[in-house]
């Protein structure tokens, strides 16, 4: 949590906190528009490459590979991303890919 000197800060703080989370409420409110971002929308309701990939899988979507997606695959888009995904979207599913690695399952 950040530190405040007023009461003013705090209430700023929080006025960019309410307005950081409309943003991703808007961001993930949005349709896919193609693959990527259809297993990226995937990778954040579930925060699992691994179901993610079975997701993919059934899709019958090839890796860049050219074979059948892995859950590495799945690490790799998030990690690297795509041209063609919107970089909120991105964004939210790095915070949540870093927040599993670090202290496990997040919100």
């Amino acid at each position: 949590m950040k530190s405040y000197n007023s009461i003013e800060q705090r209430i700023d703080i929080l006025q960019s906190r309410i307005e950081a989370y409309q943003d991703e409420i808007k961001t993930l409110e949005t349709e896919p528009k193609n693959n990527n971002e259809r297993i990226i929308f995937k990778f954040i309701e579930t925060g699992s490459t691994g179901k993610t990939k079975d997701f993919v899988r059934e899709l019958g979507i090839k890796s860049p590979r050219d074979s059948l997606y892995s859950s590495g695959d799945v690490s790799k888009l998030i990690k690297d991303g795509a041209s063609d995904i919107s970089p909120a979207l991105l964004e939210i599913a790095r915070a949540l890919a870093s927040a599993r690695n670090k202290n496990g399952p997040a919100c």
